[in-house]
């Protein structure tokens, strides 16, 4: 198949998907077969290698997959432009760097304030030990994600800028024990 074809296929299938996202009737399912429809053996093959070791450079990468260099910075230039890879990031323990406390909050919000989420987003992204904010649907609407050096650390985050927090109507503090798996890794 020729890449003009493969760029017009790409382009329709992104159509699509944006479609079906905006229109929520779609399953999950669906979009994911979407996605992989899109790849070829050769993007799945450049992503396989890329979550194993992100930090290969692109001649190491092209050798091991048997393409030239300009081949493959045209499909990883494909692959960030429809989206699929977003970058290279660095992992960082922060335990290593000090950090022994790690904190899930679950926040249920004041509903009735129609800017309840987008205040609280706001505001939960200034305090800097904030590594990870996620919304949900259900009975908890956001989880925070708070670092802290040890617990007297998380004891004045916690009452001096989490609870200052706007639209709170309940919180709940889980203490995270241990990580069994964290791996982002996708089955391509």
């Amino acid at each position: 198949m020729s890449e003009a074809i493969i760029v017009v296929c790409g382009a329709i299938a992104r159509s699509i998907l944006v479609f079906f996202q905006e229109n929520l009737h779609c399953s999950f399912v669906i979009l994911q077969i979407m996605v992989v429809f899109m790849l070829d053996d050769l993007d799945r093959r450049i992503l396989r290698h890329l979550q194993q070791d992100p930090a290969l450079s692109i001649p190491d990468l092209a050798d091991r997959l048997g393409v030239t260099g300009s081949r493959l910075s045209r499909r990883l230039d494909k692959l960030q432009a429809n989206g699929i890879l977003r970058g290279q990031r660095a992992v960082i323990d922060w335990r290593a760097l000090g950090y022994a406390v790690e904190v899930s909050l679950r926040v249920t919000l004041d509903k009735t304030q129609n800017r309840a989420f987008d205040d609280f987003i706001e505001a939960a992204r200034g305090i800097p030990e904030v590594i990870e904010i996620q919304t949900f649907l259900g009975r908890v609407d956001v989880r925070l994600s708070v670092i802290a050096r040890d617990m007297q650390h998380y004891q004045n985050i916690y009452r001096s800028q989490v609870l200052a927090l706007p639209h709170i109507s309940d919180i709940e503090a889980l203490m995270h024990v241990a990580r069994i798996k964290s791996e982002e890794i996708l089955p391509l």
